[in-house]
């Protein structure tokens, strides 16, 4: 009986959508986490995220804010974030290096580096397969842009 929730909880994690969805919804999911995992889910990091998912998928305001929240609820629901990486890992190395950057200007935006929120970033490049090398040079063109 335990056993069946357990297995009908993981069964449910997964997004029923096509391969598109579940890659915008995981690369939201990655954003949100970064945005949570400081325990201060801020108004400009909202926006943040919702401009990033406008940019990467050609969306409107209201269709970033609908997968925002979906991705929130399912960041919440979550585990761990490998069911996010591991569909993310399916990106190209550019498009990867991109995440990292999205990833870095929410972890920058509010002017402090808090080392849950470093140590998220360098946890997802290597789920990701990002090496160092491109993860600091994305967060160098971040602080550049913020200044």
């Amino acid at each position: 009986m335990m056993f069946d929730k357990l297995f009908d909880r993981f069964k449910n994690e997964e997004p029923q959508a096509g391969a598109e969805n579940r890659l915008e919804l995981a690369f939201a999911a990655l954003l949100v986490e970064a945005a949570r995992v400081d325990e201060d889910y801020a108004d400009n990091e909202v926006a943040l995220i919702d401009r990033a998912l406008m940019k990467r998928f050609g969306l409107g305001a209201a269709e970033a804010a609908a997968l925002r929240a979906q991705a929130e609820t399912a960041q919440e629901g979550a585990t761990d974030i490998q069911r996010f990486t591991k569909v993310a890992k399916a990106m190209t190395r550019e498009e990867k290096v991109e995440l990292i950057e999205e990833l870095w200007e929410i972890v920058l935006s509010d002017g402090t580096r808090d080392p849950y929120e470093e140590t998220l970033i360098r946890q997802i490049c290597g789920l990701i397969y990002v090496d160092d090398q491109d993860s600091g040079s994305a967060r160098a063109r971040v602080a550049a842009r913020l200044k």
